[in-house]
């Protein structure tokens, strides 16, 4: 079925919703994309300025699709492997800091959840970081800590391939979950406030770190596996540990992830990229060059608002109004749905919903509230477990031999 443009009421209704409780989007990847693109120069690439052109994002659309809180993924490729993922790391969480001092304006900086919070008050965007793969520790504690000391608040425990401490849901188990080391890094995460984000991981390590974690996890871009049979996505027996975890699913708007029709689609067009020279995950123009004439000679199946709210449905109904988000990973993906093109779309997604009969209370929960939440709970889980012990020296070697 075409898409159709939700009615001017039902868009009108959902940036109302907007205005109180704005989207805690659980991840984007222009930190990433501007390495990528322009090497970290923001004279550059000035998202001040209108960035359609080759970016998902930029401050004026952040504004026109309600965003309020920006999880900014301090994301490194899983090929770039110990000192140099820690260093690149580094250099992703620089950026981040980077752009809010360049723009005081529209981001704040926000640590905590009083932060969002202010953010929102003051009317700027509350910006947050999170590191994407357990490869950016270099299987160590002391630089998970300073990681946090810098301002990253959750971390997905892998990327795409597997860490040496647990096992990523696109590669070949090795770990059968988590490693003594792997329980050892969610409980120190735990100690400090930092999210468990079980994004990427394999479904048994979703469910060995729900049951180390004294805390609430997150799945900061993830969508229903009983909707979209796709490793990245989450199982339904998962999504039913959450309210006893008081943790949070958002689902992303990977067409791939969310519409079984793109699974294989994206295969293809995955070949075609290794064919002419290009990382499958590259969206420089060059890589986004040849993903078009791909796509023209292909054509690709397309998502809507719909196709993410079927997800949102879903996981509603298994795991609870009170703990479901959005996390849309835009800049970390070529293909998008239509109607959510890029970071101003996220009022159609809402609109879908309240025709679907969500009510405008639910909706905040899922924007804004349930987030903010689960970062309070956070913190209030790291100071009782502060109270118990102290950081952990622990290393890979002593634990896992």
């Amino acid at each position: 079925m075409a898409y159709q443009a939700p009615t001017p009421e039902l868009l009108a209704r959902a940036r109302a919703v907007l205005a109180d409780a704005p989207v805690v989007d659980g991840h984007n990847d222009l930190p990433w994309a501007l390495r990528e693109q322009v090497r970290y120069d923001l004279d550059a690439c000035d998202i001040a300025e209108d960035q359609s052109h080759r970016l998902h994002t930029d401050l004026a659309r952040l504004r026109a699709g309600g965003v309020g809180a920006q999880f900014w993924s301090v994301y490194v490729r899983s090929d770039l492997a110990g000192e140099h993922a820690v260093s690149a790391t580094l250099e992703q969480i620089d950026v981040v800091h980077r752009l809010v001092d360049r723009h005081p304006g529209d981001l704040r900086l926000a640590l905590t959840a009083d932060d969002m919070e202010t953010a929102r008050a003051e009317g700027r965007i509350a910006s947050l970081m999170g590191a994407e793969g357990g490869h950016s520790i270099d299987c160590s504690l002391a630089t998970l800590r300073a990681l946090y000391a810098l301002g990253v608040r959750y971390m997905t425990l892998t990327h795409n391939d597997n860490v040496p401490w647990a096992d990523s849901a696109t590669d070949t188990p090795a770990a059968g979950g988590l490693t003594a080391f792997g329980e050892e890094v969610v409980r120190e995460m735990n100690r400090l406030g930092m999210l468990v984000d079980l994004s990427h991981v394999s479904a048994d390590t979703m469910r060995h770190a729900l049951r180390v974690s004294r805390a609430p996890v997150v799945f900061s871009h993830s969508s229903s596996r009983g909707v979209c049979d796709h490793p990245r996505n989450i199982p339904d027996d998962v999504l039913a540990q959450l309210p006893a975890n008081g943790g949070l699913a958002m689902v992303t708007f990977v067409p791939k992830f969310i519409l079984p029709e793109a699974i294989a689609w994206t295969q293809r067009a995955d070949a075609n990229m290794a064919e002419h020279g290009f990382h499958p995950l590259d969206t420089t123009p060059a890589a986004m060059e040849c993903q078009r004439a791909f796509e023209a000679a292909d054509p690709r199946p397309v998502a809507t608002p719909a196709t993410v709210a079927d997800h949102l449905d879903r996981m509603r109904e298994i795991a609870g109004v009170d703990h479901i988000g959005i996390g849309g990973d835009y800049d970390g993906t070529a293909f998008t749905p239509v109607g959510l093109e890029d970071v101003s779309g996220y009022p159609n997604l809402l609109a879908e919903l309240l025709r679907r009969g969500w009510s405008e209370a639910d909706l905040s929960k899922l924007t804004w509230q349930n987030a903010v939440r689960v970062l309070r709970a956070a913190e209030e889980a790291a100071r009782a477990e502060q109270a118990l012990r102290g950081p952990s020296i622990a290393t890979i070697d002593q634990l896992d031999g």
